[in-house]
This record gives C-alpha cells, structure tokens and sequence, in this order.
C-alpha cells in the first residue's frame, strides 16, 4: 500500500504530514522521503542515516572520428540533449534523461555510454519506523531516477508513505504516479486554492485516487472547502493552525509529540486514506 503526500507548491505542510503520519501507528510503516532536491524528513525523526547506495544513470558518450554527422541520434533525442555539429553530435548532459534512444539509433557505433553517479540513498530505522532518503547531488537537474531507487528501496513493505517533492512538474509525477492514494495538503488561503487546483488536475491526468487535507486551518477563508464541495473532492483532515505545533515544529519535534489528540488526528487521516483505496478497488 503506498500512500504518497504532495502539495501544489512548496511550505504547505507536506512533510509535516508525511512525517506525522509514520509516527502516528504501532505497526512497521516505510516512509520515503522523495523530495530528493531538498530532504528535511529526517530533522523531525529520531533516528540516524547511513548512505546505502549511489544512484547513476548512464549518460551518452560521442567518439567524434567515428561520428557521421547524420543526425539520426539527435531525432531519436526527445529531450533536445543533442546537437549536431560540423565535427559532430554534441550531448548537453544537462537535458539528457539517459534514455538511451541516441545509442541505439546510432548505426556507426559512435554513440557509447557511461556511469555517471547523480545522487545517493541513505536509510534509518528506529522502532516500527524504517525512513528511505533520496539525495540528488549539487548541481544535477534529474531527480526521477534518484525518486524512483528510493521508492525501490521500500518495495517489500506493507505500508508506504511517499513524502513527494513539492509542485507539478516531473518530480512530483514520479513520486506519485503508481501511488494507491494521494494526500493533497494545502493551506486554506487563495494561494493554497490556486495551486490545489493544479495538483488536482495533475492527480486526475494520472488517474490516482486522492484527497486533500487542509494545514493551519483557520488562517484563512472557506475558498479551499468550497471547492471541493463543487468538485466531489473529500477533505479527508484539517490539522489547526497551533502556536505550539509551530513552536515545536521550529525545534524539529513533530505534532504527535505533543498531545495524544494529534496523534489520533494524523492516524484518522491514514485511516481514511486506506478507506480511499479500499472503495477505489471495490469499484
């Protein structure tokens, strides 16, 4: 069961969310900390890292005495990754997705490929709790390949909870695109609406099951409830908008630490969540 958190944009909650919620049971749960560009999961766990492995892909390689110019890798190339030139293809590593359509498109074995590391996974685990990190490293533009490995690392558990990377772009996608149920936090303001509704549309494109729970509820106004009234969306939580969570969460101590209420909150939200994937399958 794979529960993925995500959010229109960055500062919602998210991982407060994700978080909350693996520390809300008493069972083995995995959580995957998926926002690859910026992991900060572990601050708020009590639990130490060690790297487990290095994430690469094989990126293309050009021996320019044996390249044509011919152009047939650079329209296999549906990334734009590939240039030619007088003296060439030239490969922008940057916008390549190591697909590997250029090497096999190229019929004068001037196309090879090699390992290039772009990111590392580390592991903890402390209780019933097993937490999986992606880090993509300073400077590299492909987190997908880096969400994907961490995601592979918790394939065995039971219950996994996906803390997905923040907008809709590529990220995001890889993060929840095979999830059973996705969790849409958001703020109740005209800045949490507007990019809920991204998300929304980005979740349906993907045929997911969702819904959506409201963070620091009480800031704002009723546009976020409404519209899921109008589209059918269920509010599956509401966390309030709480001085002492925000105090607590400044010094990296989750919201289930203080109270039992908000431990009972965050596994309401789970429960719920599950009851999402349960009538899904039913249907």
């Amino acid at each position: 069961m794979k529960i993925a958190v995500a959010s229109g944009k960055g500062g919602t909650g998210k991982t407060t969310v994700a978080v909350n919620m693996a520390l809300s049971v008493d069972f083995p749960v995995t959580l995957v900390d998926a926002d690859v560009e910026e992991p900060n999961g572990i601050f708020f766990l009590p639990l130490t890292l060690e790297k487990s492995g290095d994430v690469s892909i094989r990126e293309p390689v050009v021996n320019s005495s044996r390249c044509t110019s011919c152009g047939a890798c650079a329209k296999a190339c549906r990334f734009n990754a590939i240039a030619i030139t007088p003296k060439g293809a030239m490969i922008f590593p940057e916008l390549c997705h190591a697909c590997g359509g250029c090497f096999m498109a190229c019929r004068e074995g001037a196309i090879t490929e090699r390992e290039r590391v772009i990111g590392a996974l580390s592991q903890g685990k402390a209780g019933n709790l097993t937490f999986i990190q992606g880090e993509l490293n300073v400077g590299e533009a492909l987190a997908p390949p880096v969400i994907r490995e961490a995601k592979k690392r918790a394939e065995e558990a039971s219950l996994i909870i996906i803390d997905s990377p923040p907008g809709t772009a590529c990220p995001m996608v890889a993060a929840v695109g095979d999830a059973d149920f996705v969790l849409l936090v958001t703020e109740p303001t005209p800045f949490g609406l507007n990019d809920l509704k991204l998300a929304v549309e980005t979740v349906r494109t993907l045929s997911r099951p969702f819904g959506v729970v409201i963070n620091r509820d009480g800031i704002g106004d009723e546009g976020v409830r409404d519209y899921c009234a109008r589209e059918g969306i269920e509010i599956v939580g509401s966390v309030p908008d709480d001085r002492a969570v925000a105090e607590h969460y400044s010094r990296g101590i989750p919201a289930v630490v203080l109270s039992p209420d908000y431990k009972a909150l965050f596994k309401e939200i789970l429960r719920k969540a599950k009851e999402g994937i349960s009538s899904k399958e039913d249907l």
